[in-house]
């Protein structure tokens, strides 16, 4: 587990990070998602100790990390891939953090053969690719067993199998009750692979909520009907005290109902329905909503459009 509690990292005037309580628990795969310049690097910094807090405190399975002895067996981490002696081979590089952390030579094989370097171990690091170096990176992150792994942006580089992989291996992991903390900007593998999201922006904290609760809380539902009896159903919905956007094309949209209602009510009055889809925005089109307050830097495609009105951003516990 890690616990967070009123985190503040300040660079002069600057606040990185701003008061962020939060726990990751074990079990689930937890996303840390937030825009550029959103102190998501600089919190992950600091959970290895690597930047001191200017106020708050990080403790890892209840202690702080400069307290750990052998920290690769309590956690973790991969935050750069490039960060590799390029003179080393794969196998030297793991070694050297093995003998640091008083790890068997043996789980140096292990792990190289888990992430699929095993053919490459003896090869110097300053030839491998984006890709292969991020393999690398997450062979040290496992190679103390440990029950905290934490990785930020860990599928870069990787082709459709690596990604397919890491994600099957994060669940993995989660699933054997380990904490499993991730940060990526790819919102449609973080959908895929996270079951519990932080959400920061401006170094604060937006969001600590479940995946479809976050989707849920940040976005429009609806059902979305085509029916060749359009005016009648109309009346029908309407009788029913049901909300409908005609949308064009002979679509109606469904507000504040659900699609079983819907057809239950069509059935009833023997309407004939073409289409009864519920309808849902994505991860990536709800962490637009959320953070759009938040980003730092706006880009502008050229074309005007009407401004959008976002809702307030949310906390659960």
């Amino acid at each position: 587990m890690i616990e967070i509690e009123g985190l503040t990292k300040r660079y002069g005037e600057k606040v990185a990070v701003n008061n962020l309580t939060f726990t990751v628990r074990p079990g689930i795969v937890t996303g840390f998602l937030g825009p550029n310049g959103a102190g998501k690097s600089t919190t992950m910094r600091m959970m290895l100790g690597l930047d001191r807090p200017t106020a708050g405190d990080v403790r890892i399975d209840g202690r702080h990390y400069d307290r750990l002895k052998d920290p690769l067996k309590y956690i973790g981490a991969l935050l750069d891939a490039k960060a590799l002696h390029g003179g080393r081979s794969a196998f030297n590089h793991l070694l050297c953090l093995a003998q640091s952390n008083g790890i068997p030579r043996q789980r140096v094989h292990e792990v190289l053969e888990t992430v699929g370097l095993t053919s490459v171990a003896r090869k110097k690091t300053k030839g491998f690719s984006l890709g292969m170096g991020q393999r690398l990176g997450i062979a040290g992150a496992l190679l103390g067993d440990p029950r905290i792994l934490m990785f930020d942006e860990p599928v870069n580089g990787l082709d459709p199998e690596g990604i397919h992989w890491i994600r099957t291996l994060m669940k993995s992991l989660a699933a054997q009750g380990r904490t499993v903390f991730v940060s990526s900007h790819l919102m449609s593998e973080m959908a895929l692979t996270a079951d519990h999201l932080i959400v920061i922006g401006q170094g604060r904290l937006l969001a600590d909520t479940s995946m479809a609760d976050f989707i849920e809380h940040n976005s429009r539902s609806y059902v979305r009907i085509r029916c060749p009896q359009r005016e009648r159903l109309l009346d029908v919905l309407h009788e029913a005290g049901v909300t409908v956007v005609e949308s064009g094309g002979g679509v109606l949209e469904v507000d504040g109902a659900k699609a079983e209602q819907v057809g239950e009510l069509a059935a009833a009055h023997q309407l004939v329905l073409h289409e009864l889809s519920p309808q849902q925005a994505s991860l990536e089109e709800a962490f637009m909503r959320l953070t759009a307050e938040s980003v730092e830097y706006h880009a502008h495609s050229g074309t005007s459009a009407p401004p959008q009105q976002w809702g307030d951003g949310w906390k659960r516990g």
